[in-house]
């Protein structure tokens, strides 16, 4: 299953009964990073599909550039950079790919042939940019999640500290 960062999209298609998914599938939940959502909110916690949890399923691997609580739980890869909303490799993910996840390895792959990736890639289009004000600020200026996420015209300024209990 492969669903862009549209919330409602994705409860509607994991509540969907016909969803064609089981434990050995892999959920991907992209354009949710830093300039896909935007801000990078906490909405990387994909449920489990009802029709699996009646089956005595409680986990499933799922795979997002967004983030999410500490309070979620499961095999979950999240701040997948750089994000599919600047064609990172989660833009290029279609439902029915193989994924393979090797954690001692440190490894996610996306398993479609090269010359399936380069189509993908030559069809894909980048969400438009805002038109003015803040949000074009951002969406031009945010960095990557492995980046921090921070505003690059900020990178290497020293700004008021944050206090812990701020959080």
């Amino acid at each position: 299953m492969s669903t862009s960062c549209v919330i409602g999209e994705l409860h509607s298609r994991v509540n969907d009964d016909s969803l064609d998914i089981d434990e050995n599938c892999v959920m991907v939940l992209k354009n949710c990073g830093p300039r896909g959502y935007p801000g990078m909110a906490e909405v990387g916690n994909m449920p489990i599909p009802p029709k699996l949890l009646r089956r005595g399923v409680t986990d499933i691997v799922r795979i997002s550039d967004a983030r999410m609580s500490g309070t979620a739980y499961g095999t979950v890869v999240l701040h997948v950079s750089p994000e599919a909303a600047i064609g990172g490799p989660l833009a290029m993910v279609q439902s029915g790919d193989m994924i393979t996840l090797d954690v001692p390895a440190r490894l996610v792959s996306l398993e479609v042939d090269d010359g399936v990736l380069e189509q993908r890639r030559a069809q894909w289009t980048p969400p438009p940019s805002p038109e003015r004000g803040w949000a074009k600020l951002y969406f031009d200026h945010v960095l990557q999640a492995h980046e921090g996420a921070d505003l690059d015209f900020l990178v290497g300024g020293s700004g008021a500290p944050v206090p812990r209990e701020s959080h």
